[in-house]
């Protein structure tokens, strides 16, 4: 399977997040594939983590570590600008940028819990950075075959939302799929090519669930590693016919 659909040739491939979790587990399978030249890994820190200066010395060239904060529209514009330089065209590029309870955001559980602070610290950067993330790289996916994935959650379903609480997180996710849709409808006007999706990753083992693992059912805390290869598979599976999509880790998709 191709990397993403229709794709003839070596992927161009950028991801944001790439410093921990699920973003480093994306780096490190993506660079170990053949058919991608090379991956650009980006995070506020990126050029001083451990991690990815590891694979960088593995993989040279292929890996180009960018610092950014998603979260600065300023520092987005300075990447994508950095970025076109030295790329034509981006075939992939996978958001995994979200917090939960970190930075100032907060897992409430009940109204009185809800402050402005921590609602505007989980919009900021569970919906607002992935799309102005996307709306500063969309020059770089106007041609040819391009997928932009974000990493979305089961939880900003409102139709499966039984439970409550985690008013902020899962408000923030359900504006993102409500962004991407909406960008998706915009970019097959302009790149019939292009396919837009929010994923669900399953509830994996990083630092956004770890306080919160103990609720999940046994052989439902998925390695970051598996959650990587499992985003990896449904971007090889979903075209532009699915574009606007919400999708779980299994192919699946999940009601608004």
């Amino acid at each position: 399977m191709s990397l993403i659909p229709s794709l003839n040739g070596k992927a161009e491939v950028l991801i944001g997040g790439a410093s921990r979790g699920i973003g480093l587990a994306l780096c490190a399978a993506l660079l170990a594939r053949d058919d991608v030249a090379k991956v650009w890994g980006v995070s506020r820190n990126a050029t001083g983590n451990g991690d990815l200066a590891l694979l960088a010395r593995h993989h040279r060239e292929r890996l180009v570590l960018m610092d950014c904060d998603a979260r600065d529209e300023q520092a987005l514009a300075a990447l994508a600008a950095g970025l076109a330089q030295t790329c034509a065209h981006l075939h992939l590029v996978i958001s995994t940028l979200g917090i939960l309870h970190q930075e100032g955001a907060k897992a409430e559980k009940s109204l009185a819990q809800l402050d402005l602070a921590g609602l505007q610290a989980s919009f900021a950067t569970n919906a607002f950075a992935p799309i102005l993330l996307l709306k500063h790289l969309l020059p770089l996916l106007r041609n040819a075959p391009a997928t932009f994935a974000a990493l979305s959650a089961r939880v900003g379903s409102i139709g499966d939302n039984r439970l409550g609480g985690w008013y902020s997180y899962r408000a923030s996710k359900a504006a993102l799929n409500q962004l991407l849709h909406t960008a998706s409808i915009e970019l097959r006007r302009l790149n019939p090519a292009a396919t837009v999706l929010a994923l669900h990753p399953g509830t994996t083992d990083t630092q956004l669930s770890r306080p919160f693992q103990g609720n999940v059912p046994a052989g439902k805390l998925f390695d970051p590693g598996f959650a990587a290869q499992c985003v990896i598979e449904q971007v090889g599976r979903l075209g532009p016919a699915e574009s606007g999509g919400f999708w779980a880790w299994d192919g699946r998709a999940i009601e608004w």
